[in-house]
C-alpha cells in the first residue's frame, strides 16, 4: 500500500472514532438533559402537587369552621334540622370556591343518617397553574356521644380491687379507682373529699393501691395521693393516664333530648307508648319483633311485677289479671297462659323499629335479645309526676352480633334498676343512661347474695351507681362486676343518644 493510501485510511479511521465519540457523547448529553428535565418536572409536579394537598385540606378546615358555627350550641333536634332541612353546604350538591390565589377546592358531604353523629366529607383541591394535579381528602366528623365512656358520672364513683375498665371513665366530681384502668380516666374537679373516709381532699383521680413493690389497699386518707404532693403516675392503676380538671359533662342538657325523642316516637321515628297503668314490659325477640305486656302493679321494694293487664275469661265474667299462686313467681305469670285460674295477660306485638327509638311515658321492665337492629328504649315521664325507671335483670338483654350491627341505647329519666330477683349471672349489652338516678341495685340486705353482673357497654349514671354493697366487713349483692367497653359505640352510638355539641375529626384519609 501506499503511503498516501496508508494516511487516508488513518483519517477514515480518525474520523470513525470521532463520530463515535461525538456520538456517545451526545447519547449522555441527551440523557442528561432528560433526566434534568423530568426532575425539573417532577419538581415542579411535586410543589403543585403539595399545593393541591394544601387547597385539599384547606377545604376540610373550611368545613370544620362551618359546622361550628352552624350546630355549636344547638340541641340534637336543632342539629338534626339543619341536616335535613338546612340546606347544608355539600350536601347533594358539591361546593366548590376558590381558595385564596392559590387554587380552588370541592367538597362533598355525606350527611348523618337518623340517629348518628357521624358525617364524611371529601375535599379536592388543585390549583390554577396545574388544575389537572388534584388530591383527594376525606374526613370523617363525628360528635362525641355519651355512649363513648365506658362510665360517665355525675357524682363520686369508686371501683374497687380486680376492677378491670377498658373505656373511658369521667366524673364530674371525683373517682378513686383501685383497680386497672386500660383507659383515660377523668375528672371535672381538681381534688374532692372522698366520702368513703374522713382526712383531706385527694386528687380528683386518685388510688389507695399501695405503689409498688408493695400490695394491697389501703382505706384511709392517702398524703400521696393529694396536694401538695406531686401526682405520680401510677400506671400499675392508671395504665393510659389520668386527667383533671376537665370540662363538665353536663347532665342537665339530656332533657331536651327526651323531648326530642319523644316527639321522634310520636311522628314515625319509631313506637310511643302513654302512661297507661303503671308501665311496661318489653321483651325485645331476635326475630325483629318485641311484645309489650302492661303492668298494672308492682312490688316497690323489689320492683317484682305483681299483676298485668289481662282479658276476661271465657264466660265473661273474672277480673284482669293479678299474681299467680303458682310456684312460678310473680315475673313468669299470665304470658299467654293461665295463671292457676282462668285469666289471661293481653300482649301487643311489634317490630323493632332499626335506626329508631321506642318511647314510653311511663315505667319499663326489660329484657330480650336483638338482632341486626339500632334501636333506644327510652322510659320518662313528661307530662307530669313521678319520673320514670326502667327495671332489669329478670332476663338477660342480650346482642346477637359483636360487630356493630346490634346496638341498645336504654335510658331512664330516674333509675336504671336491677331488681331483686335478679338473675344469678347476668349480662346485659348496651348503653344505659340514668339521667336523674342512678344505675344500681338497692341494698337487700346481708344475706342477698348474685354470683357476677356483666355490662358490655357503656354506663352513665347521674347518682352513684354500684351493684353491691359492703359495711367494711364484708360485701353483697352481686360478688363479681364485669364491666367491658364496647368498642362499637364509638363510631355507633345508640340512635338519639346524647351527644356533644361540636364535631371533630376523628379519621383521616387521602385517597
Amino acid at each position: 500500500m501506499s503511503a498516501v493510501g496508508f494516511r487516508k485510511n488513518k483519517r477514515g479511521s480518525v474520523l470513525a472514532y470521532g463520530l463515535i465519540i461525538m456520538f456517545a457523547v451526545s447519547v449522555i448529553l441527551m440523557s442528561m438533559l432528560s433526566y434534568i428535565t423530568s426532575q425539573l418536572k417532577f419538581s415542579y409536579n411535586r410543589a403543585e402537587k403539595e399545593e393541591a394537598f394544601q387547597v385539599a385540606e384547606a377545604g376540610v378546615y373550611y368545613y370544620r369552621w362551618y359546622l361550628a358555627h352552624q350546630t355549636s350550641g344547638k340541641t340534637a333536634q336543632q342539629i338534626q334540622t339543619f341536616w335535613t332541612s338546612g340546606n347544608p353546604l355539600g350536601v347533594g350538591a358539591a361546593y366548590e370556591v376558590d381558595y385564596e390565589d392559590l387554587g380552588r377546592y370541592k367538597i362533598e358531604v355525606t350527611a348523618p343518617s337518623t340517629g348518628s353523629t357521624i358525617v364524611t366529607v371529601k375535599s379536592t383541591g388543585w390549583t390554577y397553574k396545574e388544575p389537572g394535579i388534584k388530591r383527594v381528602v376525606q374526613v370523617r366528623f363525628r360528635r362525641p356521644s355519651w355512649s363513648e365512656y365506658a362510665v360517665l358520672a355525675n357524682n363520686f364513683v369508686r371501683f374497687g380491687e380486680g376492677t378491670n375498665v377498658y373505656g373511658k371513665i369521667h366524673s364530674n366530681k371525683g373517682i378513686r379507682f383501685d383497680g386497672v384502668a386500660h383507659n383515660v380516666i377523668s375528672s371535672l374537679v381538681s381534688t374532692y373529699d372522698d366520702p368513703d373516709h374522713g382526712g383531706n381532699s385527694e386528687f380528683g383521680v386518685h388510688t389507695h393501691v399501695n405503689a409498688p413493690p408493695a400490695s394491697g389497699v389501703n382505706d384511709t386518707f392517702r398524703a400521696a395521693e393529694a396536694p401538695p404532693s406531686v401526682m405520680s403516675s401510677r400506671t400499675d392503676v392508671f395504665m393510659a393516664g389520668r386527667q383533671f380538671p376537665v370540662p363538665e359533662v353536663s347532665f342537665t342538657g339530656v332533657v331536651s333530648d327526651l323531648s326530642f325523642m319523644k316527639t321522634q316516637a310520636q311522628s314515625g321515628g319509631g313506637k310511643y307508648f302513654d302512661n297507661t297503668a303503671e308501665g311496661r314490659q318489653i321483651i325485645l325477640k331476635a326475630n325483629g319483633d318485641y311484645d309489650v305486656y302492661t303492668v298494672n302493679s308492682y312490688d316497690v321494694s323489689s320492683n317484682f311485677i305483681t299483676g298485668y293487664a289481662g282479658t276476661k275469661n271465657s264466660n265473661g265474667t273474672g277480673t284482669a289479671c293479678t299474681a299467680p299462686t303458682t310456684s312460678d313467681g310473680p315475673n313468669t305469670q299470665c304470658k299467654n297462659k293461665t295463671n292457676g285460674s282462668t285469666c289471661y295477660c293481653k300482649s301487643s306485638t311489634y317490630t323493632i323499629p332499626n335506626n329508631s327509638v321506642i318511647f314510653v311515658e311511663d315505667n319499663i321492665w326489660l329484657e330480650g335479645t336483638i338482632n341486626t337492629k339500632k334501636v333506644t328504649v327510652v322510659a320518662a315521664n313528661l307530662i307530669g309526676g313521678l319520673e320514670s325507671n326502667i327495671f332489669i335483670g329478670n332476663n338477660n338483654i342480650l346482642y346477637t352480633n359483636l360487630d356493630g350491627t346490634d346496638i341498645l341505647g336504654v335510658i331512664a329519666q330516674n333509675d336504671v334498676e336491677v331488681i331483686k330477683n335478679s338473675q344469678d349471672n347476668l349480662i346485659i349489652d348496651g348503653g344505659f343512661i340514668a339521667k336523674d338516678g342512678r344505675v344500681g341495685r338497692a341494698d337487700y340486705g346481708t344475706s342477698d347474695h348474685k354470683n357476677s353482673i356483666t355490662l358490655n357497654g357503656s354506663m352513665a349514671t347521674n347518682q352513684r351507681y354500684g351493684f353491691a354493697w359492703t359495711n367494711g366487713y364484708s360485701d353483697w349483692g352481686y360478688d363479681t362486676r364485669n364491666l367491658n367497653f364496647d368498642n362499637n359505640l364509638l363510631y355507633y352510638p345508640p340512635p338519639y343518644f346524647p351527644t356533644g355539641t361540636e364535631y371533630a375529626i376523628d379519621l383521616w384519609q387521602e385517597l
